[in-house]
C-alpha cells in the first residue's frame, strides 16, 4: 500500500480541518437542508439543491482526509538528523540566479501542498531538483517556462 508522506505540522492541519468539517460544517449543512425542506417543493428549491451540493462536497472531503490520515507516513523533520541537506520537510530559501529574487519554500507531501503558503509538493519539479542539495549549491529546475537556476541560500528544519 502506498503511504504518502506528510509533515507532522501538516498532519495536525489536516486533523484540524477534519474536525471542523465534522463538528461545525456538517451540522450547519444538515440544518440548511432541514430549513430548505420546509420551503416546500424540492424539485425547484434552489436552497435545497445548494445545501445538498455543499453536503456532497463536505462528505467527500471528510472521506479524503480520513483516508489520507489513516495511510499517511507522518514525518517529524526535527528527528531526522540530516543537518545541511535539503530533505522532505525542510524549509529552503532560494535565490533565482536570473532575477536575483529570493523565495522561501517548505517541501511537503502532495496532500498538504499549498503554493499560496509557499508549501511545495515533494513531487514538484523544483522540490525534486532541491532534494539532496546543500547550502550554496545551485539547483537546475526544468519548469514549463524553461530552465531556471536557483542557489540555495539557507536550509531550516522547522
Amino acid at each position: 500500500m502506498d503511504r504518502p508522506p506528510v509533515t507532522s505540522v501538516g498532519a495536525d492541519r489536516l486533523k484540524e480541518e477534519l474536525n471542523v468539517l465534522k463538528t461545525v460544517t456538517r451540522p450547519q449543512i444538515v440544518e440548511a437542508i432541514a430549513t430548505a425542506r420546509e420551503h416546500g417543493d424540492l424539485k425547484e428549491n434552489a436552497e435545497y439543491h445548494a445545501a445538498r451540493e455543499q453536503q456532497s462536497f463536505a462528505e467527500g472531503r471528510i472521506q479524503e482526509l480520513e483516508s489520507v490520515l489513516s495511510t499517511a507516513q507522518i514525518i517529524d523533520i526535527t528527528t531526522l538528523g540530516v543537518e545541511g541537506r535539503v530533505v522532505f520537510g525542510a524549509t529552503v530559501e532560494l535565490e533565482d540566479l536570473d532575477t536575483e529574487e529570493t523565495v522561501t519554500y517548505q517541501i511537503v507531501g502532495d496532500v498538504e501542498a499549498d503554493i499560496k503558503r509557499n508549501l511545495i509538493a515533494v513531487s514538484s519539479p523544483i522540490a525534486r531538483a532541491l532534494i539532496g542539495k546543500e547550502e550554496g549549491d545551485v539547483a537546475t529546475v526544468k519548469a514549463p517556462k524553461g530552465i531556471r537556476e536557483y542557489e540555495i541560500v539557507d536550509i531550516k528544519y522547522i
